[in-house]
């Protein structure tokens, strides 16, 4: 009897533990890991370019629920959607969920960029880029902003002719951020630059695996080459302010370098300047030339919003004397074309969706998420939810008159809570610029009615938008 109850004893702490491994595995959530390292990127990143991505998302909901996994990119990931899934992605702090990306995204821009940073490095490089990008510093380029917009639109003022608008607004928002927030003039150097952010993006969402010849390898190889002429250019900038030639708020490279801590150190290190550039530049090269084409595809279609716009423009352009640049002023008073932006993000948000990181074990919504997996979240399961947008497939900018009477976390294509994008007032200015030059010099017909358009990772319609554009009046 006494071997019995000894042998019991001996067996069961191994039995306890057995029982709570089960236990856990049954909680984690519903689906599969797929194979090791591919999982089901491949598949995910084939719906996205056939623009069937919301169908292949809905399929797993269908099949597994709200919440399950899946592998991306070379890790465990839970999806998660909806509003508290927004607020749990937007609001948890650093003791839950973590600010890392994806492997490709991270070997790609680098680990001390704002995707990346955690805590107090968040918060100080955050407050440090917000101190150039917040809109009391950003009032003073809205000028300079439409000198761009004019010069790069005055090519297509005479005559009739065929463009393709995303190429077009591509080149127009890597112009204004290169000018207005690098300081980079119009040459060789900066059309190198396009040439590497280019290959850059093309590789951001790819499973890790370096091989050569790859679409991951072309962006690593363009990385290094766009961090080494950022790093001139920063040198550059430092010996300008070194020697008085160049002031604080010059452009954002002169205002980090600016920023100094105790015993007048810099504050934000080469390397943290170097990755958030490359981040800005990505997401301002890409998220406004998208929302922008989108709004010109939307325009095109909808009459009654193209007259709205073009109604609100018009009252703006004849306010002003010949050859006076637009003001901050003036685009307070375009709240229906922001209404129409919103919505085209609404509908078409540039941003698929994004990722976090559990920094431990944590319980969400009666499942069990083991610490160092990935949570993935996707903007359009909240944006074309029809318990939240009526009808959610019309283009209606009027649900967007009273933006407060939304509930929060519900439209989130800049994200939310304190990790919403610093660059969205920039964005806003951008976006309005253009559009006030687009419809109040040019009118333009679609030349594609397909609707159809790819994200890779970025929507991209169909042969970039080609659209027969017809000058109104000179620039």
């Amino acid at each position: 009897m006494n071997i019995i109850v000894t042998i019991f004893l001996l067996l069961l702490p191994v039995f306890l533990l057995l029982v709570r491994r089960r236990r856990s595995s049954k909680r984690v959530p519903p689906g599969s890991l797929g194979f090791p390292v591919i999982g089901q990127s491949l598949g995910m990143l084939r719906a996205m370019r056939a623009n069937t991505a919301e169908k292949w998302l809905e399929e797993r909901v269908q099949k597994y629920g709200p919440i399950s996994k899946l592998s991306l990119f070379g890790k465990p990931t839970v999806f998660i959607y909806g509003q508290a899934a927004n607020k749990f992605v937007f609001t948890s702090d650093g003791s839950v969920l973590t600010n890392q990306q994806t492997q490709s995204v991270k070997m790609i821009l680098g680990d001390r960029c704002l995707l990346e940073l955690n805590g107090e490095d968040h918060k100080r490089v955050r407050d440090a880029l917000v101190s150039f990008l917040k809109p009391d510093s950003l009032k003073r380029y809205v000028g300079e902003m439409g000198d761009e917009v004019r010069i790069h639109l005055e090519t297509y003022r005479k005559g009739k002719q065929i463009i393709k608008v995303l190429p077009l607004m591509k080149t127009l928002t890597f112009n204004i951020i290169c000018s207005l927030l690098f300081g980079l003039e119009r040459g060789a150097r900066r059309d190198q630059m396009v040439h590497y952010f280019q290959q850059m993006i093309e590789g951001i969402w790819s499973i890790p695996i370096n091989f050569p010849f790859t679409r991951f390898n072309r962006s690593l190889e363009a990385s290094k080459d766009a961090q080494k002429m950022l790093k001139q250019l920063i040198s550059e900038k430092r010996h300008e302010l070194n020697n008085n030639l160049a002031s604080s708020h010059q452009d954002l490279i002169t205002c980090l370098l600016s920023i100094s801590g105790e015993n007048n150190q810099e504050l934000i290190s080469e390397n943290e300047i170097i990755h958030n550039v490359m981040l800005i530049m990505i997401a301002g090269h890409d998220t406004s030339s998208v929302l922008i084409t989108f709004m010109v595809r939307l325009l095109a279609k909808n009459a009654n919003i193209y007259a709205a716009v073009l109604k609100e423009q018009e009252e703006i352009a004849q306010s002003k004397s010949p050859g006076e640049s637009l003001t901050w002023e003036d685009l307070g008073n375009m709240k229906y074309t922001w209404r129409v932006a919103m919505e085209t993000m609404r509908m078409f948000p540039p941003i698929f969706g994004g990722f976090r990181q559990t920094v431990k074990d944590i319980e969400y919504g009666g499942y069990l998420i083991p610490k160092g997996w990935q949570i993935f979240w996707v903007t359009a399961k909240t944006h074309m939810d029809s318990s939240i947008f009526q009808e959610p497939e019309k283009f209606d900018p009027d649900r967007f008159e009273t933006p407060a009477s939304l509930p929060p976390y519900n439209f989130v294509p800049f994200g939310g809570g304190a990790r919403i994008c610093p660059g969205y007032e920039f964005a806003k200015i951008e976006t309005l610029v253009t559009i006030h030059y687009l419809v109040t010099h040019f009118t333009w017909k679609l030349c594609c009615t397909d609707d159809f358009f790819s994200r890779d990772p970025m929507p991209a319609p169909t042969q970039g938008l080609p659209v027969q554009i017809i000058p109104r009046k000179p620039l």
